[in-house]
């Protein structure tokens, strides 16, 4: 009870000065941050979970908040994030989340459309690139591995010419995303060890981990070296990273930065609170250790 109730305490402190930060950024629009962030990790936010926002009004409010990149953007829309000094932290890829590169047959158009995009994410100076297992369909774990080592393997050479990291994202297969192969941190480490270059790496998303794994900061701790980028989301149901849900974002983030990590944590959960900016910039005040 007394850790419980010290959470809380830390948490509600977080949570009433980042709501504050958050009115005054949405009402000015400003370009510097309401309250000025530590920045030892940097802090990104996907676009999807702001989805009734316009992007260059959204860029503008994640700009004040402190954010330095809004991602999982296509080509179209990095210019918009660009104009307000952000980057795109995670490009999107060649592929969807269920027909992914654990299937041979999709290889030679998953790599066409990777050879495409590859130059392209370089030329904006984005980081990362996002890919996916796809879905099991019966197929065995093992051979899935090997079936994405193989696909992966044919880009790894232009990702390292050109300084772009391919993450695979981990998600869980328990409640979102039946089927989706990738759903554990050993097996995105052995696939890490198999393509063997520094320019693949897994997108480790803790809400999905938490659900699929638990014992998120020592699963991080013993494998961050595979690890390009991290995404948060409340646990249960995806929603603000604050007292309500059961992971205690501050201190898993202390332990992400005390590993050396130097890319980019994306807030990933869906509001669920009647001014959406309130709860981001909670969040990331939260993150902000």
């Amino acid at each position: 009870m007394t850790h419980q109730i010290t959470r809380r305490t830390v948490l509600s402190t977080l949570a009433a000065g980042a709501a504050g930060a958050a009115l005054s950024a949405s009402a000015t629009a400003q370009d510097t941050p309401a309250v000025p962030l530590n920045g030892r990790l940097k802090q990104s936010v996907c676009k999807w979970c702001y989805d009734k926002i316009p992007l260059d009004e959204f860029a503008q409010k994640a700009k004040g908040i402190g954010l330095l990149s809004v991602e999982l953007l296509g080509e179209a829309d990095w210019p918009v994030v660009k104009q307000h000094g952000l980057t795109c932290a995670m490009a999107n890829g060649p592929s969807g989340i269920k027909d992914g590169w654990n299937l041979p047959a999709d290889h030679d158009k998953l790599v066409k459309e990777s050879e495409r995009l590859l130059p392209l994410v370089a030329e904006a100076g984005l980081p990362n690139m996002i890919v996916f297992s796809g879905n099991r369909r019966g197929m065995d774990d093992m051979e899935g591995l090997k079936n994405c080592a193989v696909g992966l393997k044919r880009i790894m050479p232009l990702a390292e010419k050109l300084g772009v990291t391919v993450c695979m994202e981990l998600l869980n297969s328990k409640r979102n995303h039946k089927d989706y192969m990738c759903d554990r941190t050993p097996w995105g480490a052995n696939l890490c060890q198999e393509i063997g270059s520094e320019r693949f790496k897994l997108l480790y998303d803790i809400y999905h981990m938490q659900i699929m794994e638990g014992d998120v900061i020592a699963t991080i701790q013993e494998n961050h070296q595979y690890i390009g980028h991290y995404h948060t989301g409340g646990v249960p149901g995806r929603a603000e990273i604050d007292e309500t849900q059961e992971l205690n974002y501050r201190r898993i983030c202390e332990a992400i930065v005390e590993t050396g990590f130097t890319g980019y944590l994306a807030q990933e959960f869906i509001p669920k609170r009647e001014d959406p900016l309130a709860s981001l910039a909670q969040g990331v005040q939260i993150c902000d250790v």
